[in-house]
C-alpha cells in the first residue's frame, strides 16, 4: 500500500508540475511578492496531496515566533517536505539555491519566478558574495530568505556542517535568524521514494538578536538550537 501511494503521490506530482510551472512563467508581469503569493499555491497544493494520497500530516510549533518584518530563516534540510511546508508556514520567502536547479525544464523556470538567490557554489568567495548582495535586496523586497545552512539533505539523525553564509548574511543585514527544526526525514527521507504515513512536527526558535554578534557566534547558537531541538523532536 506504502508504494501505491508514493506512486500515485509521484504521477500527480508529475502531471501537475508542468502545469503549475506554466503558470508561473506567466506571472512574469506582477510584482515579486504577487508572483510569489501566486506560484506558492503549487506548494500548498503538494503538502494537501501529501496529506490525502500520503496520509503525511504535520503540526507547527512556536508559529508565533516568525517576525512580522523580513529576517533570516535557517532550517533544518532533511527531506524535501520542508521546502514545501516553509512556504505554507512563513511569509513570502526567497530561497538561497544552486543555480543549476534553474536550468531544469518547467520546474527551474517557474522557481525563477520566485526570486530565489541562485549561487555558483563552486565558486567559493564569489558565492557568498552574491549571497549578501542579493540576501540584502530581497530582504529590502519584504522577502524572508530561507537558506538551509548544512547545505544538503542530511538523513534524519545525522549532523552535517553548519555553513557561516546565512548567517554572514544576518550580521551584515543586523536582522535576526529564525532556527527551524523539524522530523520530517522520519516520515520522507533523502531521496526516498516512499512516504510513510504520520505526524511531522516543526519546530519554530525564538529569533536569535544578531545585533552585536559575530557570524561564527550567530552560527553557533543557531546550530545549538536546532540540533537540540531534533533531539527533542527524536523522541
Amino acid at each position: 500500500m506504502l508504494v501505491i501511494r508514493s506512486l500515485i503521490f509521484i504521477l500527480l506530482q508529475l502531471v501537475l508540475t508542468p502545469i503549475f510551472s506554466t503558470l508561473a512563467i506567466l506571472t512574469f508581469p506582477f510584482s515579486p511578492l504577487t508572483r510569489y503569493r501566486l506560484i506558492s499555491s503549487y506548494a500548498r497544493t503538494m503538502i494537501w496531496l501529501l496529506g490525502v494520497v500520503c496520509g503525511i500530516r504535520y503540526q507547527v510549533i512556536g508559529i508565533e515566533n516568525i517576525p512580522k518584518e523580513p529576517c533570516v530563516v535557517l532550517c533544518k534540510h532533511q527531506s524535501a517536505w520542508e521546502t514545501l511546508a516553509l512556504q505554507v508556514i512563513f511569509p513570502p520567502q526567497a530561497w538561497v539555491l544552486k543555480r543549476e536547479l534553474l536550468w531544469l525544464p518547467f520546474f527551474g523556470w517557474g522557481l525563477a519566478m520566485t526570486s530565489p538567490i541562485a549561487i555558483n557554489r563552486s565558486d567559493g568567495t564569489g558565492a557568498v558574495k552574491q549571497l549578501l548582495k542579493l540576501g540584502k535586496q530581497r530582504l529590502a523586497q519584504g522577502f524572508f530568505v530561507v537558506i538551509f545552512p548544512e547545505g544538503t539533505r542530511i538523513p534524519f539523525g545525522n549532523r552535517g556542517k553548519y555553513k557561516i553564509g546565512g548567517a554572514l548574511l544576518a550580521a551584515s543585514s543586523g536582522v535576526p535568524v529564525v532556527p527551524v527544526a523539524h522530523n520530517a526525514g522520519r516520515l520522507w527521507g533523502r531521496n526516498s521514494f516512499i512516504k510513510h504515513p504520520g505526524l511531522i512536527t516543526m519546530s519554530i526558535g525564538a529569533p536569535i538578536d544578531t545585533k552585536g554578534l559575530k557570524a561564527d557566534e550567530i552560527n553557533a547558537r543557531t546550530e545549538a538550537w536546532i540540533e537540540n531541538e531534533i533531539q527533542q523532536l527524536a523522541h
